[in-house]
C-alpha cells in the first residue's frame, strides 16, 4: 500500500466526516458510498482502478464547477426575469447550456478558430499529433482538430435546419388539423401513422438511394421522417386548446383560421413545443450522424463527425482514440441538449421545488 492509496481513503473518509458534521446528508451518502465502492474496487482492481475513480471524480468535479460558474455568469448578464429563472436551474441544465454555447461558438467562428481548412492536406496520412496538429492527421493528411471544428458547423447546422423544417411542417399541420377537425384531421392522422410505421433509418436509406445525397434532399427527407412526431404532439396540445371558451369567443367574433392559430393556439402551446424541439433535435442529430457514418449523409470533403468516425476507424486497431473524439462530440451534445430539455419540461409542467 503506497501513499496514494492511504491519501485516497483518508481524503474520502475525512470529507464524509465533514459532510456528516455539518448535516449534509446527500453529500455524506455520496462520499461514503464512494468510499465503500472504492474499497471493493481497490481489492479487485488494485491501484489502477483507484486512479480511474480519481480521474472520473475529477472530471465530474470539473464539469460541476464549470456549470456552477456558467450559471452565475448568466445570472449576472441576463435580464432580471431570465436571471431569476436561470438561478433555479440545476447544474446539469447549466452544464448543457455551456456545452451548447461552446458548440455554437465553434460552429459560427469555425474559420477563425480552426488552424487549417477543413479539406486542406498538410501532412502524411495518419500522422501523429504534434505542435501543428493537436489531434494528428486523418487518412488523407488533413488536420483532425480543424475538421472537428468545422464539423460543429456542418453536422449541427444540418441537424438544426432539418429539425426546424420538421417542426414547421409538423406543428402547422397539427394546429391546422386540431382547428379544422373532421375529415382533414382524420386524413392527416392516417398519413402520420403511415410515415411513423416505417423505420426511420430504412426510410432514409431508401429515399437517399433514389433521390441522391445532396444536402437539400437530406433535409427534406429527415424533415418528412420526424414531422409526424411533432404533428402528434401538436395535435394533442392544440386539441385541448380549441375546446376552450376563449376559442369559441374568438370564433363568435368572426376571427379566421389563421388568427386562431397565430394568436390563440400557438401562444398557449409554446412551452411543450419548445421542449419537444430539443428532443427532436437529438433524434435528427443522431440520424444525420448515422447516415454520414454509412456514407449517405454529408459528402466528402465536407467535414462531418459521422464520416470522420468511419474514415479513421482504422486507428482504433492501433490503440488510438482519435476516431472516438467525433463520436464523443456527438454524445456530449446529445446528452447536453437532453439536460436542458429536462429542465424545460420541469418548468413547463408547473412543478415547484
Amino acid at each position: 500500500m503506497n501513499y496514494f492509496v492511504i491519501g485516497y481513503y483518508a481524503l474520502l473518509i475525512g470529507a464524509s466526516c465533514v459532510a456528516a458534521q455539518y448535516g449534509k446528508r446527500g453529500a455524506f451518502m455520496a462520499l461514503f458510498s464512494l468510499t465503500l465502492a472504492s474499497f471493493i474496487m481497490g481489492i479487485i482492481g488494485g491501484e489502477n482502478w483507484l486512479w480511474t475513480v480519481t480521474v472520473g471524480a475529477g472530471v465530474v468535479a470539473l464539469a460541476a464547477g464549470t456549470a456552477f460558474s456558467f450559471r452565475e455568469f448568466l445570472a449576472i448578464v441576463l435580464p432580471r426575469e431570465a436571471a431569476k429563472a436561470i438561478r433555479t436551474a440545476p447544474l446539469t441544465a447549466s452544464f448543457g447550456l455551456f456545452v451548447i454555447g461552446t458548440y455554437a461558438i465553434a460552429g459560427i467562428f469555425a474559420p477563425i478558430i480552426a488552424p487549417h481548412g477543413e479539406a486542406e492536406v498538410i501532412a502524411q496520412a495518419f500522422e501523429p499529433a504534434n505542435e501543428e496538429m493537436l489531434l494528428g492527421a486523418d487518412q488523407l493528411g488533413r488536420d483532425m482538430f480543424s475538421r472537428l471544428i468545422y464539423g460543429a458547423r456542418n453536422t449541427v447546422g444540418l441537424a438544426l435546419t432539418a429539425t426546424i423544417a420538421a417542426f414547421v411542417m409538423g406543428a402547422f399541420a397539427g394546429m391546422l388539423a386540431a382547428t379544422i377537425g373532421g375529415w382533414f384531421d382524420n386524413f392527416m392522422g392516417r398519413v402520420a401513422d403511415v410515415i411513423m410505421s416505417i423505420p426511420s433509418l430504412i426510410f432514409a436509406l431508401l429515399m437517399l438511394s433514389i433521390f441522391g445525397t445532396n444536402l437539400t434532399v437530406l433535409v427534406i427527407i429527415v424533415a418528412i421522417i420526424y414531422s409526424p412526431r411533432v404533428f402528434r404532439l401538436t395535435r394533442a396540445v392544440a386539441g385541448n386548446i380549441v375546446v376552450m371558451d376563449y376559442i369559441e369567443a374568438a370564433k363568435l367574433r368572426g376571427e379566421g383560421l389563421w388568427y386562431l392559430i397565430r394568436r390563440e393556439i400557438l401562444p398557449n402551446s409554446t412551452a411543450p413545443l419548445i421542449a419537444e424541439f430539443g428532443l427532436e433535435f437529438c433524434f435528427v442529430f443522431l440520424l444525420v450522424a448515422g447516415l454520414s457514418f454509412l456514407g449517405l449523409g454529408i459528402q466528402p470533403p465536407t467535414a462531418d463527425w459521422g464520416s470522420m468516425v468511419r474514415e479513421n476507424a482504422t486507428l482504433i486497431s492501433f490503440g488510438e482514440i482519435t476516431p472516438l473524439i467525433p463520436a464523443g462530440a456527438i454524445a456530449l451534445l446529445t446528452v447536453s441538449v437532453n439536460f436542458v430539455v429536462d429542465w424545460m419540461l420541469y418548468r413547463s409542467s408547473g412543478l415547484k421545488e
